[in-house]
């Protein structure tokens, strides 16, 4: 540095070792410094500096008591209005990006969940906002009996727990051995991170028989069996404080946030009772063209099928005043099926009818449309007759054009024109195992449905319950066992009978 910008009396300081040409120079200045007297200037100048501190002392002082007894007394106008608030942010989630999803907060599971627009919008730091009410589970009616769809069902609980942002509620119609099977994974799970209830509903074989006989005439070839016609009365078995639910395969799992799912309730038409995917594209006369539909995946409102009296009984046929109010189901297999026929044994049952209860939905949709919504394919993600989509993991950047330019199974439907978005996905139709999971196709390198999805069937089937504990939660799991479960319509006959008791 040139010594000329920097002068003679700036060269050394004292953190410095002194430089060899100015030894000691900024001690030698202040020993000078400290013999001069004070001049009249620096005198004046200090006086100066402390009256002006007392002055800004002061008058802040007095600043500062006037807006408290503004704010004890004096009406004055505030500058931040409740209007003003209302924006301002709630630091409890001030880390939380912008449009992120927050989480709920718990709720108790069997709170009717009439209100799925979740807590109204006041300021969170007004003092006059009412407590925000608590969230609605999200709630699931699932059917599980023998030990294979309960190995199913498992990796699909699990799904949801994993991605799912809000309280859950688990209704599962089963046996004890699928109820035992689910317990020992759910036993591993002591810290969820919100709220869930898992009621059990156990129901003998030859109840849901008696059921099934007292409608009148309904049957099925379908391997699902008699438990998987137990999806057309989800609405008689679940108590009435259960008002929606979805309902799910137990060959699926969810890849995405079952809140999504939920929302759609609220997009329902009035009138809508049941929404799922549908696909006018497909034809199949012997099957009277029910794979047009998926019932593999459904959004039951349980109350407005509950008001439809969605399935028959002999219990309403014999009394006089139900009698006047008819079930729905019956014209609507009636119109697709014919009258029922002799089976035999003193049974009847409608001919002809293939897929189970599916074959049943696609009657009732067909012949009362108004009660029926199409539901996306993002949560049909299907391996039979879909193929898929032939959606897959692959190249993370692909663009929207490029998905709907790759994708099959959606020119003429409701999903024409868009790209598939996968949220769910369901593996169905792998003949030959309990479980898809064991589907010889998997370990084959040139199947296109293994290349496309194996890593995600892996991932999920193989992601621990132990995992899914959150230690810091204060969330709880509640199991619970119906044993004694009665039907709607046995329900109703009992509550009949109770007041022809009493001379009613």
């Amino acid at each position: 540095m040139s010594s000329s910008y920097f002068p003679a009396y700036r060269d050394s300081s004292p953190i410095l070792p002194e430089p060899p040409h100015h030894p000691g120079s900024w001690r030698t200045r202040a020993k000078d410094l400290r013999r001069r007297p004070l001049q009249f200037r620096q005198v004046a100048f200090i006086l100066a500096t402390v009256a002006v501190s007392f002055s800004l002392l002061a008058f802040y002082h007095y600043r500062d008591a006037s807006y408290g007894s503004s704010a004890h007394g004096t009406n004055t106008p505030s500058p931040l209005t409740d209007d003003s608030v209302s924006y301002r942010p709630s630091f409890d989630n001030a880390h939380i990006p912008h449009n992120h999803h927050v989480p709920p907060q718990p709720t108790t599971p069997d709170t009717p969940d009439h209100d799925l627009d979740g807590p109204s919008s006041h300021s969170s730091l007004s003092p006059e906002s009412p407590p925000q009410p608590i969230p609605a589970p999200v709630t699931f009616s699932l059917i599980m009996f023998g030990e294979g769809t309960a190995a199913e069902g498992a990796v699909l609980l699990k799904s949801i727990i994993l991605y799912s942002s809000s309280p859950l509620a688990f209704h599962i119609i089963c046996d004890q051995v699928a109820q035992e099977y689910l317990e020992r994974r759910l036993d591993l799970l002591k810290h969820p991170q919100h709220d869930i209830l898992v009621r059990f509903y156990r129901i003998p074989h030859e109840d849901m028989v008696a059921r099934i006989d007292r409608e009148g005439a309904i049957n099925t070839d379908h391997s699902a069996g008699v438990p998987g016609l137990m999806k057309l009365f989800i609405h008689e078995i679940l108590p009435p404080s259960v008002k929606r639910s979805i309902f799910i395969d137990t060959d699926a799992f969810f890849i995405s946030d079952p809140t999504q799912l939920w929302d759609h309730f609220k997009a329902l038409q009035p009138s809508t009772a049941i929404s799922m995917p549908s696909h006018p594209d497909q034809s199949e006369p012997q099957w009277h063209n029910a794979n047009r539909i998926c019932s593999c995946i459904m959004l039951l409102d349980l109350d407005r099928l509950r008001a439809l009296r969605l399935m028959d009984s002999s219990f309403y046929r014999g009394d006089p005043n139900a009698a006047r109010v008819p079930a729905l189901a019956p014209p609507a297999f009636e119109a697709m099926f014919g009258k029922p026929v002799d089976a035999g044994n003193g049974r009847m049952r409608y001919d002809g009818v293939k897929l189970g209860d599916q074959g049943y939905w696609w009657a009732i949709v067909s012949h009362r449309p108004e009660i029926f919504e199409h539901l996306s394919y993002d949560w049909e993600v299907s391996s039979c007759l879909m193929d898929m989509y032939m959606k897959g993991l692959g190249d993370d950047d692909a663009s929207e054009a490029h998905e709907r330019f790759v994708q099959v199974h959606t020119d003429d439907t409701p999903e024409q024109g868009r790209a598939v978005l996968p949220k769910m996905l369901h593996f169905n139709c792998l003949d030959g195992v309990d479980r898809y999971y064991d589907w010889p196709g998997w370990s084959d390198p040139d199947d296109g449905l293994a290349q496309r999805w194996l890593p995600a069937v892996r991932y999920h089937v193989g992601y621990k319950w132990l995992w899914l504990n959150q230690p810091e939660s204060n969330a709880t799991l509640t199991m619970q066992t119906l044993y004694d479960v009665k039907f709607a319509d046995e329900v109703f006959a009992l509550a009949r009978a109770g007041k022809a008791d009493k001379g009613l």
